[in-house]
C-alpha cells in the first residue's frame, strides 16, 4: 500500500490534538503539510508534529504536489469552499462533522465528489469504534434476540447549559454549525445508527431555556439561540422503537447510558471513563447483567483505549486509506454525512411542529 499524503487545513485547533497524533501512529500515511490562517501557529504546529509543508493559504495547500488527502477541520461554515476546491484539484477529502451547515450543501459535496471520482469521507469515527462495532456484530449475531428497543442517553456538555468556554462563544449562533444538535447529537445518532439501524420516523423536543448565557471565566453574558437538550423518539427501519436524550450542562460531560433490549435479553454499556462521549472511549459491556469483553481483533490500530478520541480517529483513517488502495468508497462516506444531516433537519422540523416525520 503507498503512503498516502496527507495535507490538514486548520492544523491549529482540534486537529492538532486528535488528527495530527492519529496520522502520526499510521504507518499508511505521512503528513506533509499544514495550514492554519497565522503564520506564527501553522510555524508552532510544524514544529511539533514534524511536517515539512506549513502555509497561511489552504489553497496552496491544496493544490500542492505533495498533497493527496486534503483534510478538512476549520469551523463548519468553511468546509464547503475548501472542499470544493480539493476536488476540483483531484484530491481526496475527508472533512470533520459537520460536513457543512445543511443538507442541501450536503448533498450537493456527495454529489461533486462522487463525480470527481475522489475518494471522500467524513469524521464520523463513531461508525468505527471497536467498541460500537462489537456491540453491532452482538445484535445481529442474535445475541439478545431481535432488537425490540434501544435507548441512548449522553451527557452533551460543555453544550446546551447556563454558560459556554469562551472559544465555543460563537457556537450560540446556529449559523455556526456547531451546537449540541449538530455536533454532539449528530455524532452520538450516528454511533448510534452504527450499532442499532437507521431511523424510520422521528418525533422530536429541542427546549431552549437560556435566551442568554454567560461566558465562562466574564461577566459577560451573550444571546443564545440554539437547544439546551435534545430529545428524540422514532422507529427504526427495523420496527424497533427507539430514543436518544442529549443532556446539555456546562462543564465536562458526565457519561452515557445505551441500553438494547432484545427478545432473549438485554444489552447495556456504559463509559468506562465517566468525561467521555460514546465515540470517544471505551465500553463497559454486560449482556444481562454478565461482562462482555470487546476482543482484541476490533482494534486494528496501535491507539489504546486510553488515547481518547485518537483511538477512534485513527481507525477512521484506516478505512480510508483501504478505501483508496481498493478503489471503493469509504464509510462514512459524504452521503452518509448528507443522510445524517437529513436526520437532524427532519428532528428540527418534527420539533417545531410537534408531530411524527419521516427521516428520507
Amino acid at each position: 500500500m503507498r503512503v498516502i499524503k496527507v495535507g490538514v487545513v486548520g492544523a491549529s485547533g482540534w486537529a492538532a490534538g486528535s488528527h495530527l497524533p492519529a496520522l502520526a501512529g499510521l504507518a499508511e500515511f505521512e503528513v506533509a503539510a499544514v495550514a492554519t490562517t497565522r503564520r506564527a501557529s501553522v510555524a508552532r504546529v510544524a514544529e511539533a508534529h514534524g511536517v515539512p509543508l506549513a502555509f497561511t493559504d489552504a489553497a496552496e495547500l491544496v493544490s500542492h504536489p505533495d498533497v493527496g488527502l486534503v483534510v478538512v477541520s476549520v469551523k463548519a461554515p468553511g468546509h464547503a469552499e475548501l472542499i470544493r476546491a480539493a476536488v476540483r484539484a483531484g484530491k481526496h477529502v475527508l472533512s470533520e462533522w459537520p460536513l457543512t451547515v445543511g443538507p442541501g450543501e450536503a448533498d450537493e459535496l456527495a454529489r461533486l465528489a462522487t463525480g470527481a471520482g475522489v475518494t471522500h469521507a467524513v469524521c464520523l469515527q463513531g461508525y468505527w469504534s471497536p467498541d460500537a462495532r462489537f456491540v453491532a456484530d452482538l445484535l445481529a449475531g442474535g445475541r439478545i434476540g431481535r432488537v425490540v428497543s434501544a435507548a441512548l442517553s449522553a451527557s452533551g456538555a460543555p453544550f446546551g447549559g447556563g454558560s459556554v468556554p469562551a472559544e465555543l462563544e460563537w457556537a450560540t449562533d446556529p449559523a455556526g454549525g456547531s451546537s449540541i444538535l449538530t455536533i454532539m447529537a449528530g455524532h452520538f445518532l450516528a454511533t448510534f445508527e452504527a450499532v442499532v439501524g437507521e431511523f424510520a420516523e422521528v418525533s422530536a423536543r429541542l427546549p431552549r431555556r437560556h435566551d442568554r448565557i454567560t461566558v465562562a471565566g466574564t461577566d459577560r453574558t451573550v444571546p443564545n439561540r440554539t437547544p439546551d437538550d435534545v430529545l428524540v423518539r422514532g422507529v427504526l427501519r427495523d420496527g424497533a422503537t427507539a430514543s436518544v436524550t442529549v443532556r446539555g450542562g456546562s462543564g465536562s460531560p458526565d457519561g452515557f447510558l445505551f441500553e438494547v433490549v432484545g427478545s432473549r435479553g438485554t444489552l447495556t454499556a456504559v463509559p468506562t471513563r465517566p468525561d467521555h462521549y460514546p465515540h470517544w472511549t471505551d465500553w463497559e459491556i454486560r449482556v444481562d447483567g454478565e461482562p462482555v469483553t470487546v476482543p482484541a481483533g476490533y482494534r486494528r490500530t496501535p491507539f489504546g483505549p486510553a488515547a481518547g478520541p485518537v483511538a477512534g480517529i485513527a481507525e477512521l483513517y484506516l478505512e480510508v486509506a483501504r478505501a483508496i488502495a481498493e478503489g471503493r468508497p469509504p464509510h462514512p462516506d459524504f452521503h452518509t454525512a448528507a443522510r445524517l444531516h437529513r436526520l437532524l433537519a427532519t428532528i428540527e422540523a418534527a420539533a417545531r411542529t410537534g408531530g411524527t416525520a419521516p427521516v428520507r
